[in-house]
Protein backbone atom coordinates (compact mmCIF):
# COMPACT_ATOMS: atom_id res chain seq x y z
CA UNK A 1 0.00 0.00 0.00
CA UNK A 2 1.45 3.38 -0.99
CA UNK A 3 1.78 6.09 1.65
CA UNK A 4 -0.79 8.39 0.05
CA UNK A 5 -3.41 5.65 -0.54
CA UNK A 6 -6.68 6.26 1.34
CA UNK A 7 -7.25 4.07 4.38
CA UNK A 8 -10.50 2.33 5.28
CA UNK A 9 -12.20 3.30 8.52
CA UNK A 10 -14.23 0.08 8.40
CA UNK A 11 -12.33 -3.11 7.54
CA UNK A 12 -14.35 -5.62 5.47
CA UNK A 13 -14.60 -9.15 6.85
CA UNK A 14 -16.85 -12.18 6.38
CA UNK A 15 -18.41 -13.43 9.63
CA UNK A 16 -19.50 -17.04 10.05
CA UNK A 17 -23.28 -17.14 10.40
CA UNK A 18 -24.27 -20.75 9.65
CA UNK A 19 -26.45 -22.05 12.45
CA UNK A 20 -25.92 -18.91 14.54
CA UNK A 21 -28.54 -16.44 15.68
CA UNK A 22 -28.84 -12.99 14.18
CA UNK A 23 -31.41 -10.62 15.68
CA UNK A 24 -33.33 -7.90 13.82
CA UNK A 25 -35.36 -5.51 15.98
CA UNK A 26 -38.01 -3.32 14.34
CA UNK A 27 -41.54 -3.20 12.97
CA UNK A 28 -41.41 -1.79 9.46
CA UNK A 29 -39.65 -1.47 6.11
CA UNK A 30 -36.09 -1.11 7.47
CA UNK A 31 -36.43 -4.27 9.52
CA UNK A 32 -37.85 -6.07 6.48
CA UNK A 33 -34.93 -4.92 4.32
CA UNK A 34 -32.38 -6.23 6.84
CA UNK A 35 -34.28 -9.52 7.19
CA UNK A 36 -34.27 -10.02 3.42
CA UNK A 37 -30.53 -9.27 3.29
CA UNK A 38 -29.77 -11.76 6.05
CA UNK A 39 -31.93 -14.40 4.42
CA UNK A 40 -29.16 -14.80 1.84
CA UNK A 41 -27.13 -16.45 4.60
CA UNK A 42 -27.69 -19.65 6.56
CA UNK A 43 -28.02 -17.79 9.86
CA UNK A 44 -30.87 -18.45 12.29
CA UNK A 45 -32.90 -15.26 12.01
CA UNK A 46 -34.82 -13.86 14.98
CA UNK A 47 -37.12 -10.88 14.36
CA UNK A 48 -38.25 -8.90 17.41
CA UNK A 49 -41.38 -6.86 16.66
CA UNK A 50 -44.48 -6.21 18.75
CA UNK A 51 -46.48 -4.62 15.92
CA UNK A 52 -45.13 -5.90 12.58
CA UNK A 53 -46.39 -4.37 9.37
CA UNK A 54 -48.37 -6.80 7.20
CA UNK A 55 -45.46 -7.06 4.79
CA UNK A 56 -42.96 -7.88 7.55
CA UNK A 57 -45.30 -10.41 9.18
CA UNK A 58 -45.93 -12.10 5.85
CA UNK A 59 -42.19 -12.35 5.20
CA UNK A 60 -41.50 -13.82 8.66
CA UNK A 61 -44.12 -16.51 8.15
CA UNK A 62 -43.00 -17.32 4.59
CA UNK A 63 -39.33 -17.68 5.58
CA UNK A 64 -39.71 -19.59 8.86
CA UNK A 65 -37.90 -16.90 10.82
CA UNK A 66 -38.24 -16.88 14.61
CA UNK A 67 -40.75 -14.20 15.60
CA UNK A 68 -40.60 -12.63 19.04
CA UNK A 69 -43.85 -10.67 19.22
CA UNK A 70 -43.00 -8.38 22.14
CA UNK A 71 -41.43 -5.01 22.87
CA UNK A 72 -37.63 -5.06 22.91
CA UNK A 73 -35.88 -6.46 25.99
CA UNK A 74 -32.15 -7.15 26.50
CA UNK A 75 -32.61 -10.92 26.93
CA UNK A 76 -33.85 -11.16 23.32
CA UNK A 77 -30.31 -10.64 21.98
CA UNK A 78 -28.56 -13.18 24.22
CA UNK A 79 -26.42 -15.63 22.28
CA UNK A 80 -26.60 -13.63 19.02
CA UNK A 81 -23.58 -13.07 16.79
CA UNK A 82 -25.01 -9.87 15.27
CA UNK A 83 -27.78 -7.44 16.18
CA UNK A 84 -29.61 -5.02 13.91
CA UNK A 85 -31.51 -2.08 15.43
CA UNK A 86 -34.13 -0.98 12.89
CA UNK A 87 -36.82 0.57 15.05
CA UNK A 88 -36.66 4.07 13.59
CA UNK A 89 -36.75 5.45 17.13
CA UNK A 90 -33.43 7.07 18.04
CA UNK A 91 -33.62 6.52 21.79
CA UNK A 92 -34.58 2.85 21.38
CA UNK A 93 -31.88 2.24 18.76
CA UNK A 94 -29.39 3.82 21.14
CA UNK A 95 -30.50 1.53 23.96
CA UNK A 96 -30.25 -1.57 21.76
CA UNK A 97 -26.78 -0.54 20.63
CA UNK A 98 -25.61 -0.06 24.21
CA UNK A 99 -27.05 -3.41 25.29
CA UNK A 100 -25.39 -5.25 22.40
CA UNK A 101 -22.02 -3.66 23.03
CA UNK A 102 -22.25 -4.45 26.72
CA UNK A 103 -22.84 -8.09 25.76
CA UNK A 104 -19.92 -8.08 23.31
CA UNK A 105 -22.20 -8.44 20.26
CA UNK A 106 -21.50 -6.38 17.10
CA UNK A 107 -24.43 -4.08 16.35
CA UNK A 108 -25.72 -2.15 13.35
CA UNK A 109 -28.26 0.64 13.84
CA UNK A 110 -29.96 1.56 10.57
CA UNK A 111 -29.13 5.11 9.40
CA UNK A 112 -27.24 5.84 12.63
CA UNK A 113 -23.52 5.42 11.78
CA UNK A 114 -22.37 6.58 15.23
CA UNK A 115 -24.20 3.61 16.80
CA UNK A 116 -22.76 1.03 14.36
CA UNK A 117 -19.91 -1.41 14.96
CA UNK A 118 -20.23 -2.57 11.36
CA UNK A 119 -22.00 -1.59 8.15
CA UNK A 120 -24.04 -3.87 5.93
CA UNK A 121 -22.68 -4.05 2.39
CA UNK A 122 -24.43 -4.40 -0.92
CA UNK A 123 -23.92 -8.07 -1.82
CA UNK A 124 -23.34 -9.88 -5.09
CA UNK A 125 -24.34 -13.44 -4.22
CA UNK A 126 -22.82 -16.37 -6.09
CA UNK A 127 -22.70 -18.62 -3.02
CA UNK A 128 -20.23 -19.70 -1.84
CA UNK A 129 -18.66 -16.77 -3.68
CA UNK A 130 -19.76 -13.43 -2.28
CA UNK A 131 -18.73 -9.89 -3.16
CA UNK A 132 -19.50 -7.19 -0.62
CA UNK A 133 -19.50 -3.50 -1.56
CA UNK A 134 -19.40 -0.96 1.24
CA UNK A 135 -19.08 2.80 1.58
CA UNK A 136 -18.83 2.98 5.40
CA UNK A 137 -22.41 4.23 5.35
CA UNK A 138 -21.53 7.28 3.27
CA UNK A 139 -23.28 6.27 0.05
CA UNK A 140 -25.65 3.28 0.13
CA UNK A 141 -27.04 4.24 -3.30
CA UNK A 142 -23.51 4.22 -4.74
CA UNK A 143 -22.94 0.76 -3.28
CA UNK A 144 -26.12 -0.48 -4.98
CA UNK A 145 -25.03 1.01 -8.32
CA UNK A 146 -21.66 -0.74 -8.09
CA UNK A 147 -23.35 -3.98 -7.02
CA UNK A 148 -25.62 -3.90 -10.08
CA UNK A 149 -22.65 -3.40 -12.40
CA UNK A 150 -20.66 -6.25 -10.87
CA UNK A 151 -23.73 -8.50 -10.88
CA UNK A 152 -24.05 -8.05 -14.65
CA UNK A 153 -20.40 -8.96 -15.16
CA UNK A 154 -20.36 -12.23 -13.21
CA UNK A 155 -21.74 -15.48 -14.57
CA UNK A 156 -24.38 -17.28 -12.47
CA UNK A 157 -22.20 -20.39 -12.83
CA UNK A 158 -19.49 -18.98 -10.55
CA UNK A 159 -21.22 -20.36 -7.47
CA UNK A 160 -21.30 -23.96 -8.72
CA UNK A 161 -17.74 -23.51 -9.98
CA UNK A 162 -16.56 -22.46 -6.51
CA UNK A 163 -18.40 -25.45 -5.01
CA UNK A 164 -16.69 -27.78 -7.50
CA UNK A 165 -13.33 -26.22 -6.65
CA UNK A 166 -13.82 -27.11 -3.02
CA UNK A 167 -14.07 -30.82 -3.91
CA UNK A 168 -10.63 -30.63 -5.63
CA UNK A 169 -8.86 -28.59 -2.96
CA UNK A 170 -7.44 -31.49 -0.93
CA UNK A 171 -6.17 -33.28 -4.05
CA UNK A 172 -4.56 -30.12 -5.42
CA UNK A 173 -2.76 -29.46 -2.13
CA UNK A 174 -1.59 -33.07 -1.97
CA UNK A 175 -0.40 -33.42 -5.59
CA UNK A 176 0.81 -29.97 -6.57
CA UNK A 177 3.74 -28.09 -5.04
CA UNK A 178 2.85 -24.92 -3.23
CA UNK A 179 3.40 -21.77 -5.27
CA UNK A 180 3.36 -21.44 -9.04
CA UNK A 181 2.16 -24.95 -10.05
CA UNK A 182 -0.76 -24.85 -7.63
CA UNK A 183 -1.71 -21.28 -8.50
CA UNK A 184 -1.60 -22.03 -12.22
CA UNK A 185 -3.85 -25.04 -11.74
CA UNK A 186 -6.46 -22.91 -10.01
CA UNK A 187 -6.10 -20.13 -12.56
CA UNK A 188 -6.82 -22.61 -15.37
CA UNK A 189 -9.57 -24.21 -13.30
CA UNK A 190 -11.46 -20.93 -12.87
CA UNK A 191 -10.84 -19.58 -16.40
CA UNK A 192 -10.43 -22.68 -18.57
CA UNK A 193 -12.30 -25.86 -19.49
CA UNK A 194 -14.00 -26.53 -16.12
CA UNK A 195 -15.41 -22.99 -16.04
CA UNK A 196 -16.58 -23.19 -19.66
CA UNK A 197 -18.31 -26.50 -19.04
CA UNK A 198 -20.25 -25.17 -16.06
CA UNK A 199 -21.09 -22.03 -18.00
CA UNK A 200 -22.75 -24.35 -20.53
CA UNK A 201 -24.59 -26.13 -17.72
CA UNK A 202 -22.66 -29.41 -17.97
CA UNK A 203 -21.53 -30.31 -14.45
CA UNK A 204 -20.26 -33.79 -15.42
CA UNK A 205 -18.01 -32.36 -18.15
CA UNK A 206 -16.73 -29.72 -15.74
CA UNK A 207 -15.68 -32.37 -13.22
CA UNK A 208 -14.00 -34.43 -15.95
CA UNK A 209 -12.13 -31.38 -17.25
CA UNK A 210 -10.95 -30.54 -13.73
CA UNK A 211 -9.73 -34.11 -13.21
CA UNK A 212 -7.74 -34.03 -16.47
CA UNK A 213 -6.31 -30.62 -15.60
CA UNK A 214 -5.09 -31.87 -12.22
CA UNK A 215 -3.49 -34.92 -13.84
CA UNK A 216 -1.33 -32.83 -16.18
CA UNK A 217 -0.54 -29.99 -13.75
CA UNK A 218 2.87 -31.29 -12.75
CA UNK A 219 6.07 -29.28 -12.78
CA UNK A 220 5.81 -26.41 -15.25
CA UNK A 221 8.44 -24.40 -17.07
CA UNK A 222 9.25 -20.87 -16.08
CA UNK A 223 8.33 -17.96 -18.30
CA UNK A 224 9.43 -14.32 -18.57
CA UNK A 225 7.19 -11.51 -19.80
CA UNK A 226 8.92 -8.29 -20.85
CA UNK A 227 6.16 -5.85 -19.98
CA UNK A 228 5.80 -2.19 -20.82
CA UNK A 229 4.81 -0.33 -17.63
CA UNK A 230 3.82 2.78 -19.58
CA UNK A 231 4.95 6.34 -18.88
CA UNK A 232 3.96 6.34 -15.21
CA UNK A 233 0.19 6.56 -14.73
CA UNK A 234 -0.98 3.14 -13.57
CA UNK A 235 -4.27 3.34 -15.46
CA UNK A 236 -2.31 3.41 -18.74
CA UNK A 237 -1.15 -0.15 -18.10
CA UNK A 238 -2.63 -2.64 -20.58
CA UNK A 239 -5.09 -5.30 -19.46
CA UNK A 240 -2.63 -8.01 -20.49
CA UNK A 241 0.11 -6.41 -18.40
CA UNK A 242 -2.19 -6.27 -15.39
CA UNK A 243 -3.16 -9.94 -15.82
CA UNK A 244 0.49 -11.00 -16.01
CA UNK A 245 1.34 -8.96 -12.91
CA UNK A 246 -1.41 -10.75 -10.99
CA UNK A 247 -0.01 -14.12 -12.11
CA UNK A 248 3.68 -13.33 -11.50
CA UNK A 249 5.88 -15.09 -8.94
CA UNK A 250 8.58 -12.44 -9.36
CA UNK A 251 8.50 -8.83 -10.58
CA UNK A 252 11.79 -7.37 -11.81
CA UNK A 253 11.44 -3.62 -12.28
CA UNK A 254 13.43 -0.56 -13.28
CA UNK A 255 13.83 2.60 -11.19
CA UNK A 256 11.52 4.63 -13.42
CA UNK A 257 8.58 2.26 -12.85
CA UNK A 258 6.33 3.86 -10.19
CA UNK A 259 5.55 1.99 -6.97
CA UNK A 260 1.85 2.17 -7.84
CA UNK A 261 2.43 0.04 -10.94
CA UNK A 262 4.58 -2.51 -9.10
CA UNK A 263 1.88 -2.69 -6.42
CA UNK A 264 -0.59 -3.98 -9.01
CA UNK A 265 1.14 -7.36 -8.82
CA UNK A 266 0.25 -10.15 -6.42
CA UNK A 267 0.97 -9.24 -2.81
CA UNK A 268 3.14 -12.33 -2.29
CA UNK A 269 5.16 -11.91 -5.49
CA UNK A 270 8.90 -11.42 -5.08
CA UNK A 271 9.77 -7.81 -6.00
CA UNK A 272 13.26 -7.20 -7.33
CA UNK A 273 14.39 -3.62 -8.13
CA UNK A 274 17.24 -3.50 -10.63
CA UNK A 275 17.82 0.24 -11.04
CA UNK A 276 18.59 1.12 -14.68
CA UNK A 277 18.33 4.87 -14.23
CA UNK A 278 20.98 7.52 -14.67
CA UNK A 279 22.97 7.63 -11.43
CA UNK A 280 21.12 4.60 -10.07
CA UNK A 281 22.53 1.52 -11.82
CA UNK A 282 22.05 -1.03 -9.07
CA UNK A 283 22.60 -3.92 -11.51
CA UNK A 284 24.42 -4.20 -14.80
CA UNK A 285 22.58 -5.43 -17.86
CA UNK A 286 24.53 -8.70 -17.70
CA UNK A 287 23.41 -9.17 -14.09
CA UNK A 288 19.80 -8.50 -15.04
CA UNK A 289 20.01 -11.02 -17.88
CA UNK A 290 21.43 -13.63 -15.49
CA UNK A 291 18.71 -12.90 -12.93
CA UNK A 292 15.92 -13.37 -15.49
CA UNK A 293 17.46 -16.65 -16.66
CA UNK A 294 17.81 -17.96 -13.10
CA UNK A 295 14.23 -17.08 -12.24
CA UNK A 296 12.90 -18.63 -15.44
CA UNK A 297 14.92 -21.82 -15.01
CA UNK A 298 13.60 -22.20 -11.46
CA UNK A 299 10.08 -22.50 -12.88
CA UNK A 300 8.84 -19.04 -11.93
CA UNK A 301 6.50 -16.76 -13.82
CA UNK A 302 8.43 -13.52 -14.16
CA UNK A 303 7.32 -10.04 -15.17
CA UNK A 304 10.18 -7.81 -16.26
CA UNK A 305 8.66 -4.32 -15.92
CA UNK A 306 10.16 -1.63 -18.12
CA UNK A 307 9.15 2.00 -18.21
CA UNK A 308 7.22 2.94 -21.36
CA UNK A 309 7.50 0.25 -24.03
CA UNK A 310 10.12 -2.51 -23.68
CA UNK A 311 11.13 -2.21 -27.34
CA UNK A 312 11.78 1.56 -27.22
CA UNK A 313 15.14 2.24 -25.55
CA UNK A 314 14.39 -0.53 -23.07
CA UNK A 315 17.26 -2.94 -23.89
CA UNK A 316 14.67 -5.64 -24.52
CA UNK A 317 16.75 -6.91 -27.42
CA UNK A 318 19.61 -7.88 -25.11
CA UNK A 319 17.29 -9.58 -22.63
CA UNK A 320 15.41 -11.47 -25.34
CA UNK A 321 18.69 -12.70 -26.82
CA UNK A 322 19.90 -13.89 -23.41
CA UNK A 323 16.63 -15.69 -22.66
CA UNK A 324 16.55 -17.23 -26.12
CA UNK A 325 20.13 -18.52 -25.78
CA UNK A 326 19.30 -19.95 -22.35
CA UNK A 327 16.18 -21.73 -23.60
CA UNK A 328 13.83 -19.78 -21.32
CA UNK A 329 10.44 -18.95 -22.85
CA UNK A 330 9.43 -15.31 -23.01
CA UNK A 331 6.95 -12.87 -24.49
CA UNK A 332 6.79 -9.12 -25.04
CA UNK A 333 3.85 -6.99 -23.91
CA UNK A 334 3.76 -3.49 -25.43
CA UNK A 335 3.36 -0.40 -23.28
CA UNK A 336 2.46 3.23 -23.88
CA UNK A 337 5.77 4.89 -24.69
CA UNK A 338 6.69 8.30 -23.24
CA UNK A 339 6.45 10.07 -26.61
CA UNK A 340 2.77 9.20 -26.90
CA UNK A 341 2.10 10.26 -23.30
CA UNK A 342 3.88 13.57 -23.86
CA UNK A 343 1.89 14.18 -27.03
CA UNK A 344 -1.35 13.44 -25.18
CA UNK A 345 -0.39 15.83 -22.37
CA UNK A 346 0.06 18.59 -24.95
CA UNK A 347 -2.85 17.49 -27.19
CA UNK A 348 -0.09 17.45 -29.78
CA UNK A 349 -0.58 15.74 -33.15
CA UNK A 350 2.65 13.82 -33.81
CA UNK A 351 1.65 13.59 -37.45
CA UNK A 352 -0.27 16.36 -39.14
CA UNK A 353 -1.66 16.28 -42.65
CA UNK A 354 0.28 18.56 -44.94
CA UNK A 355 2.87 19.27 -42.24
CA UNK A 356 4.44 16.04 -40.95
CA UNK A 357 3.85 12.47 -42.14
CA UNK A 358 6.68 10.73 -40.27
CA UNK A 359 8.29 10.70 -36.85
CA UNK A 360 11.55 9.76 -35.16
CA UNK A 361 12.18 8.26 -31.72
CA UNK A 362 15.72 8.97 -30.53
CA UNK A 363 17.93 9.83 -27.59
CA UNK A 364 19.82 13.08 -27.58
CA UNK A 365 23.04 11.15 -27.04
CA UNK A 366 23.00 10.24 -30.73
CA UNK A 367 24.00 13.83 -31.48
CA UNK A 368 27.08 13.88 -29.27
CA UNK A 369 29.19 11.98 -31.79
CA UNK A 370 31.13 13.49 -34.67
CA UNK A 371 28.72 12.29 -37.33
CA UNK A 372 25.20 13.61 -37.76
CA UNK A 373 22.74 10.69 -37.36
CA UNK A 374 20.53 9.75 -40.30
CA UNK A 375 17.42 10.86 -38.44
CA UNK A 376 18.63 14.47 -38.39
CA UNK A 377 17.96 14.72 -42.12
CA UNK A 378 14.43 13.47 -41.49
CA UNK A 379 13.92 16.24 -38.94
CA UNK A 380 15.05 18.80 -41.47
CA UNK A 381 12.63 17.39 -44.05
CA UNK A 382 9.67 17.80 -41.68
CA UNK A 383 9.51 14.69 -39.45
CA UNK A 384 8.42 15.08 -35.83
CA UNK A 385 11.30 14.15 -33.52
CA UNK A 386 10.73 12.73 -30.02
CA UNK A 387 13.88 12.92 -27.90
CA UNK A 388 14.05 10.59 -24.89
CA UNK A 389 16.21 11.38 -21.85
CA UNK A 390 17.42 14.56 -23.49
CA UNK A 391 17.64 17.19 -20.73
CA UNK A 392 21.38 16.86 -20.11
CA UNK A 393 22.21 17.10 -23.83
CA UNK A 394 19.61 19.70 -24.83
CA UNK A 395 22.22 22.22 -25.94
CA UNK A 396 23.95 19.64 -28.14
CA UNK A 397 20.64 18.61 -29.67
CA UNK A 398 19.69 22.19 -30.48
CA UNK A 399 23.10 23.24 -31.76
CA UNK A 400 23.62 20.24 -34.02
CA UNK A 401 20.12 20.42 -35.52
CA UNK A 402 20.40 24.16 -36.17
CA UNK A 403 23.87 23.68 -37.73
CA UNK A 404 22.38 20.93 -39.92
CA UNK A 405 19.78 23.34 -41.27
CA UNK A 406 16.72 23.02 -39.01
CA UNK A 407 15.33 26.54 -38.42
CA UNK A 408 15.99 27.87 -34.92
CA UNK A 409 12.34 28.88 -34.60
CA UNK A 410 11.12 25.27 -35.03
CA UNK A 411 8.50 24.54 -32.35
CA UNK A 412 9.50 22.51 -29.28
CA UNK A 413 7.38 20.92 -26.51
CA UNK A 414 8.90 19.51 -23.31
CA UNK A 415 7.19 17.37 -20.63
CA UNK A 416 8.57 16.27 -17.29
CA UNK A 417 6.79 13.23 -15.76
CA UNK A 418 4.50 12.70 -18.75
CA UNK A 419 1.02 11.29 -17.89
CA UNK A 420 1.41 11.84 -14.13
CA UNK A 421 -0.40 14.44 -11.99
CA UNK A 422 3.06 15.92 -11.26
CA UNK A 423 3.79 16.59 -14.91
CA UNK A 424 5.16 19.96 -16.00
CA UNK A 425 4.89 21.26 -19.55
CA UNK A 426 7.10 23.78 -21.35
CA UNK A 427 7.09 25.12 -24.88
CA UNK A 428 9.27 27.27 -27.08
CA UNK A 429 11.57 26.98 -30.05
CA UNK A 430 14.72 25.08 -30.87
CA UNK A 431 16.69 28.18 -29.88
CA UNK A 432 15.17 28.00 -26.37
CA UNK A 433 16.01 24.32 -25.86
CA UNK A 434 19.52 24.78 -24.33
CA UNK A 435 17.91 26.34 -21.24
CA UNK A 436 16.84 22.82 -20.21
CA UNK A 437 20.39 21.86 -19.24
CA UNK A 438 20.47 24.41 -16.40
CA UNK A 439 17.09 23.30 -15.02
CA UNK A 440 18.20 21.46 -11.88
CA UNK A 441 14.56 21.53 -10.76
CA UNK A 442 13.64 19.01 -13.46
CA UNK A 443 14.32 15.79 -11.57
CA UNK A 444 11.79 13.53 -13.34
CA UNK A 445 12.17 11.96 -16.80
CA UNK A 446 12.01 14.59 -19.53
CA UNK A 447 10.54 14.09 -23.01
CA UNK A 448 11.20 16.60 -25.80
CA UNK A 449 9.21 16.80 -29.04
CA UNK A 450 10.57 18.87 -31.94
CA UNK A 451 8.97 19.72 -35.28
CA UNK A 452 6.50 21.87 -37.18
CA UNK A 453 3.60 19.68 -36.00
CA UNK A 454 4.30 20.85 -32.45
CA UNK A 455 2.85 24.23 -33.35
CA UNK A 456 -0.57 22.55 -33.34
CA UNK A 457 -0.30 21.65 -29.64
CA UNK A 458 -2.34 23.16 -26.80
CA UNK A 459 -0.04 25.43 -24.77
CA UNK A 460 -2.72 26.67 -22.38
CA UNK A 461 -1.19 24.83 -19.41
CA UNK A 462 2.42 25.18 -20.53
CA UNK A 463 5.23 27.55 -19.48
CA UNK A 464 7.48 29.21 -22.08
CA UNK A 465 11.04 27.89 -22.04
CA UNK A 466 12.23 31.42 -22.82
CA UNK A 467 10.95 32.63 -19.43
CA UNK A 468 13.57 30.56 -17.62
CA UNK A 469 16.29 31.59 -20.05
CA UNK A 470 15.53 35.27 -19.40
CA UNK A 471 15.24 34.95 -15.60
CA UNK A 472 18.26 32.74 -15.01
CA UNK A 473 20.99 35.47 -15.09
CA UNK A 474 19.09 37.64 -12.60
CA UNK A 475 19.09 34.82 -10.08
CA UNK A 476 22.85 35.26 -9.61
CA UNK A 477 22.78 39.06 -9.27
CA UNK A 478 22.56 41.01 -6.03
CA UNK A 479 19.88 43.61 -5.30
CA UNK A 480 20.39 47.32 -4.74
CA UNK A 481 19.67 48.68 -1.30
Amino acid sequence: MTEDAPRLNAFPIFMRAQGRTVVVIGDGDEALAKARLLAQSSALLRVVTARPTPALLSWIEANDAEHVRAPYAPDQIEGAVMVFAATGIEALDHRISNDARAAGIPVNAVDRPDLCDFFTPAIVNRAPLAIAIGTEGAGPVLAQIVRARIDRLLSPSLGPLATLANTFRDAAERLLPKGSPRRRFWNEFFTGAPARALEAGNAASARQAATELLARSTATRGHVALVGAGPGAEDLLTLRAQRLLMDADAIVFDALVPDAVVAMGRRDAERLPVGKRKGCHSKSQAEINALLIDLGRSGKRVVRLKSGDPLVFGRAGEEMAALRDAGVSYEVVPGVTAAFAAAADFELPLTLRGVSSSMVFTTGHDLKGGTLPDWASLAISGATVAVYMGRSVAADVAARLIDAGLPSDTAVAVVENASLPTRRRFHGTLADLPSLESRADLTGPVMTVIGDAVAGANFEHSTPLAAHRQVAPAEHQGTDA
